[in-house]
């Protein structure tokens, strides 16, 4: 069994182009069926982080390709616009 706090320590590495994302923020949770839904990474951003918010990254659990010891191995084909809910547009 792995923790939380254990995860919030791993690199997450996307295997498309081989960038570290970071680290997982935050957690989402399907109570109702007891699965995990999706990891919340912080925003990419440097210099626009100082003129607007970033948006966090969220990675749907159909996207992790392997939860190792060190890091957490993502494919995700595109992060130029990540957005926490779809908004229909």
């Amino acid at each position: 069994m792995v923790k939380v706090s254990d995860l919030k320590v791993r690199d997450v590495i996307n295997i498309a182009d081989g960038k570290s994302l970071g680290f997982i923020k935050d957690i989402e949770l399907d109570l109702e069926n007891g699965r995990v839904k999706a990891l919340v990474l912080p925003g990419t951003g440097k210099l626009r982080a100082f003129f607007r918010r970033n948006e966090d990254m969220v990675i749907g659990w159909e996207n992790i390709v392997k939860i190792g010891v060190d890091v957490i191995l993502v494919e995700v084909q595109s992060f130029t616009s990540p957005k926490h809910e779809e908004k229909g547009y």
